[in-house]
């Protein structure tokens, strides 16, 4: 009866330690779990380590190891940056940023900066305002809107070799938007209209230009036409084509001694 009484006592006694094991495991936390896309900066009270954790389970020691998770993903940023070109024109751009963490460095980078957030509004924010500050007074504004792949790509090139010390790798930028003040605007379509009308009124220059030599080369023609039918125009060949078409009936002239008729036919000609 005894032993009886002896074994439902221990089993009571393994569930409420195993209990409360598992409530102390949970609640100190043993181990880090890094997700997919992950990096975590492993600190010993407070003080960050050599050593970055991969992604998957890892052990720790609980109060005396923490780990801070940060993505290595590749983040988008849109920005807004106001510069002014060489010849003194504000100019407002929208860019957007794809960067990302160097995975090896996260520690480091996290030690001197901080999470994402505060890279963002610490390091990128303005590297991107005086990277774009510096390319585009390089340009005039018309160079800005006509070369505007060149100026991408020296913003580009700028950005990536100011945040590559910090460990902050910069995949691409895009200029979304330029916009210029309302007068440069209202210049640069002015400019155009005129642009187009300078080219309307060339090519009607040009049409009548065309025309007029047409007209030339036409009166030219006809003028040589006639030149060449005055020499081949002979009193014979002249007295041939009257006879081809003469019914046989002389028209008639009134005047003088008596009526004539109209074609004078040479007999010395018929007989050749």
């Amino acid at each position: 009866m005894r032993s009886n009484n002896t074994f439902p006592a221990q089993l009571i006694f393994y569930l409420v330690g195993g209990f409360f094991f598992f409530l102390i495991i949970g609640f100190l936390k043993p181990f880090v779990i890094v997700n997919a896309g992950e990096r975590g900066v492993v600190m010993r009270f407070g003080k960050v380590q050599d050593v970055v954790f991969d992604e998957g389970l890892h052990p720790v020691i609980p109060v005396v190891t923490t780990v801070k998770k940060l993505s290595v993903r590749v983040q988008k940023n849109d920005m807004n940056a106001e510069a002014s070109s060489r010849d003194l024109q504000d100019i407002k751009m929208d860019i957007a940023v794809n960067w990302h963490i160097e995975p090896t460095q996260v520690n480091k980078i996290f030690q001197r900066v901080g999470d994402e957030a505060q890279i963002v509004f610490r390091i990128i924010n303005p590297a991107v305002s005086e990277v774009v500050k510096a390319a585009t007074a390089k340009k005039n504004a018309e160079e800005i809107i006509t070369k505007r792949t060149e100026l991408k790509q020296e913003i580009d090139n700028q950005l990536k070799k100011r945040l590559v010390d910090y460990g902050i790798v910069v995949d691409d930028i895009s200029l979304v938007n330029i916009s210029f003040s309302p007068e440069f605007a209202k210049a640069i379509e002015a400019k155009q209209i005129a642009e187009q009308e300078a080219k309307r009124a060339e090519f009607e220059a040009l049409k009548a230009e065309k025309q007029a030599l047409a007209e030339v080369n036409r009166a030219k023609g006809q003028a040589e036409a006639q030149r060449l039918q005055r020499e081949t125009l002979t009193s014979q060949l002249l007295q041939k084509q009257a006879i081809e078409k003469w019914d046989g009936r002389f028209p008639l002239v009134l005047g003088g001694e008596g009526a004539l008729p109209f074609i004078n036919i040479d007999s010395k000609g018929l007989g050749k």
